[in-house]
Protein backbone atom coordinates (compact mmCIF):
# COMPACT_ATOMS: atom_id res chain seq x y z
CA UNK A 1 0.00 0.00 0.00
CA UNK A 2 2.70 2.50 0.96
CA UNK A 3 4.71 1.55 -2.13
CA UNK A 4 1.77 2.43 -4.39
CA UNK A 5 1.18 5.73 -2.58
CA UNK A 6 4.90 6.55 -2.87
CA UNK A 7 4.76 5.78 -6.60
CA UNK A 8 1.75 8.07 -7.04
CA UNK A 9 3.51 10.84 -5.09
CA UNK A 10 6.59 10.52 -7.35
CA UNK A 11 4.36 10.61 -10.42
CA UNK A 12 2.66 13.74 -9.08
CA UNK A 13 5.99 15.45 -8.41
CA UNK A 14 7.29 14.50 -11.85
CA UNK A 15 4.18 15.84 -13.54
CA UNK A 16 4.28 19.17 -11.71
CA UNK A 17 7.95 19.90 -12.35
CA UNK A 18 10.01 22.25 -10.22
CA UNK A 19 7.23 24.77 -9.78
CA UNK A 20 4.23 22.99 -8.41
CA UNK A 21 0.93 24.75 -9.13
CA UNK A 22 -0.89 23.45 -6.07
CA UNK A 23 -0.02 23.48 -2.40
CA UNK A 24 -0.52 20.09 -0.82
CA UNK A 25 0.97 17.73 1.72
CA UNK A 26 0.15 14.06 2.09
CA UNK A 27 0.16 12.33 5.46
CA UNK A 28 -0.23 8.59 5.93
CA UNK A 29 -1.01 7.25 9.40
CA UNK A 30 -0.95 3.51 10.02
CA UNK A 31 -1.87 1.64 13.17
CA UNK A 32 0.78 -0.90 14.20
CA UNK A 33 -1.26 -3.09 16.52
CA UNK A 34 1.65 -5.38 17.35
CA UNK A 35 3.81 -2.54 18.70
CA UNK A 36 0.80 -0.47 19.83
CA UNK A 37 1.78 2.71 18.00
CA UNK A 38 0.73 4.95 15.16
CA UNK A 39 3.30 5.40 12.42
CA UNK A 40 3.14 8.67 10.52
CA UNK A 41 4.75 9.48 7.20
CA UNK A 42 4.27 13.04 5.93
CA UNK A 43 5.35 14.41 2.55
CA UNK A 44 5.89 18.17 2.38
CA UNK A 45 7.24 20.16 -0.56
CA UNK A 46 10.66 21.52 0.44
CA UNK A 47 10.13 24.96 -1.11
CA UNK A 48 6.84 25.45 0.77
CA UNK A 49 8.40 24.41 4.07
CA UNK A 50 11.43 26.62 3.47
CA UNK A 51 9.27 29.66 2.65
CA UNK A 52 7.18 29.05 5.76
CA UNK A 53 10.24 28.72 8.01
CA UNK A 54 11.81 31.86 6.49
CA UNK A 55 8.74 33.89 7.44
CA UNK A 56 8.27 32.21 10.80
CA UNK A 57 11.90 32.61 11.88
CA UNK A 58 12.33 36.00 10.18
CA UNK A 59 15.30 34.61 8.22
CA UNK A 60 14.73 35.60 4.57
CA UNK A 61 17.97 33.93 3.45
CA UNK A 62 17.26 30.55 5.09
CA UNK A 63 18.33 27.68 2.81
CA UNK A 64 17.05 24.52 4.45
CA UNK A 65 18.99 22.24 2.10
CA UNK A 66 22.29 23.84 3.13
CA UNK A 67 21.63 22.86 6.75
CA UNK A 68 22.95 19.62 8.19
CA UNK A 69 20.48 16.79 8.63
CA UNK A 70 20.51 17.37 12.40
CA UNK A 71 19.81 21.10 11.93
CA UNK A 72 16.93 20.31 9.57
CA UNK A 73 15.56 17.78 12.08
CA UNK A 74 15.45 20.50 14.76
CA UNK A 75 13.65 22.95 12.45
CA UNK A 76 11.18 20.40 11.11
CA UNK A 77 10.38 18.72 14.43
CA UNK A 78 9.75 22.04 16.19
CA UNK A 79 7.52 23.28 13.39
CA UNK A 80 5.53 20.05 13.11
CA UNK A 81 5.23 19.83 16.89
CA UNK A 82 3.15 23.01 16.72
CA UNK A 83 1.26 22.25 13.50
CA UNK A 84 0.51 18.51 13.59
CA UNK A 85 -1.43 17.03 16.51
CA UNK A 86 -3.36 13.81 17.01
CA UNK A 87 -6.01 13.05 19.62
CA UNK A 88 -7.38 9.57 20.23
CA UNK A 89 -10.80 9.53 21.87
CA UNK A 90 -10.17 13.15 22.91
CA UNK A 91 -6.71 12.55 24.45
CA UNK A 92 -3.76 14.39 22.92
CA UNK A 93 -1.00 11.97 21.90
CA UNK A 94 2.73 12.52 22.17
CA UNK A 95 4.48 12.89 18.81
CA UNK A 96 7.94 11.34 18.62
CA UNK A 97 9.79 12.84 15.68
CA UNK A 98 11.87 10.05 14.12
CA UNK A 99 13.55 11.87 11.23
CA UNK A 100 13.26 12.87 7.60
CA UNK A 101 14.64 12.11 4.18
CA UNK A 102 14.60 13.96 0.90
CA UNK A 103 12.76 12.52 -2.07
CA UNK A 104 12.94 14.72 -5.16
CA UNK A 105 11.20 18.01 -4.30
CA UNK A 106 9.80 16.85 -0.97
CA UNK A 107 10.83 15.89 2.52
CA UNK A 108 9.36 12.68 3.87
CA UNK A 109 9.00 13.10 7.61
CA UNK A 110 8.58 10.18 10.01
CA UNK A 111 6.74 10.47 13.32
CA UNK A 112 5.63 7.81 15.80
CA UNK A 113 2.90 8.03 18.41
CA UNK A 114 3.86 5.38 20.97
CA UNK A 115 1.87 3.48 23.56
CA UNK A 116 -1.43 3.79 21.74
CA UNK A 117 -4.26 2.20 23.65
CA UNK A 118 -7.51 0.97 22.13
CA UNK A 119 -9.41 3.83 20.50
CA UNK A 120 -12.34 4.53 18.19
CA UNK A 121 -11.99 8.20 17.20
CA UNK A 122 -8.92 9.92 15.81
CA UNK A 123 -8.85 13.71 15.57
CA UNK A 124 -6.12 15.22 13.43
CA UNK A 125 -4.92 18.79 13.32
CA UNK A 126 -2.67 19.43 10.35
CA UNK A 127 -2.28 23.10 9.48
CA UNK A 128 1.19 22.70 7.99
CA UNK A 129 2.07 25.48 5.52
CA UNK A 130 -1.39 27.07 5.89
CA UNK A 131 0.06 30.30 7.28
CA UNK A 132 1.99 30.69 3.99
CA UNK A 133 -0.47 29.42 1.37
CA UNK A 134 -4.17 30.02 1.91
CA UNK A 135 -4.99 27.35 -0.68
CA UNK A 136 -2.92 24.67 1.11
CA UNK A 137 -4.61 21.26 1.36
CA UNK A 138 -3.28 18.62 3.72
CA UNK A 139 -4.49 15.17 2.78
CA UNK A 140 -4.50 12.60 5.56
CA UNK A 141 -4.99 8.86 5.06
CA UNK A 142 -5.48 6.70 8.16
CA UNK A 143 -5.12 2.91 7.90
CA UNK A 144 -6.35 0.55 10.61
CA UNK A 145 -6.66 -3.18 9.95
CA UNK A 146 -6.65 -2.65 6.18
CA UNK A 147 -9.43 -0.06 6.41
CA UNK A 148 -8.40 3.29 4.95
CA UNK A 149 -10.23 6.54 5.70
CA UNK A 150 -9.17 9.95 4.45
CA UNK A 151 -9.48 13.63 5.28
CA UNK A 152 -8.76 16.83 3.38
CA UNK A 153 -7.74 19.55 5.80
CA UNK A 154 -7.75 23.19 4.68
CA UNK A 155 -7.23 26.63 6.19
CA UNK A 156 -10.96 26.88 6.93
CA UNK A 157 -11.03 23.32 8.32
CA UNK A 158 -7.58 22.37 9.71
CA UNK A 159 -8.95 19.86 12.24
CA UNK A 160 -11.23 16.90 11.61
CA UNK A 161 -11.85 13.40 12.93
CA UNK A 162 -12.54 9.89 11.81
CA UNK A 163 -14.26 7.03 13.61
CA UNK A 164 -13.25 3.40 13.26
CA UNK A 165 -15.41 0.52 14.43
CA UNK A 166 -13.37 -2.42 15.69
Amino acid sequence: MLAMQSFLWCLFIGATGWLHPIHVSVTEIEMDEKDKRLEVMMRIFIDDLELTLRKRLNQPELDILSKTEAERDVLISKYLGERFKVKLDGRLQKNNYVGHEQEDLAFIVYIELPQVKKWKTIQIQNDVIMETHSDQSNLVHVTVRETIKSLRLTKSNPIDKLTFDF
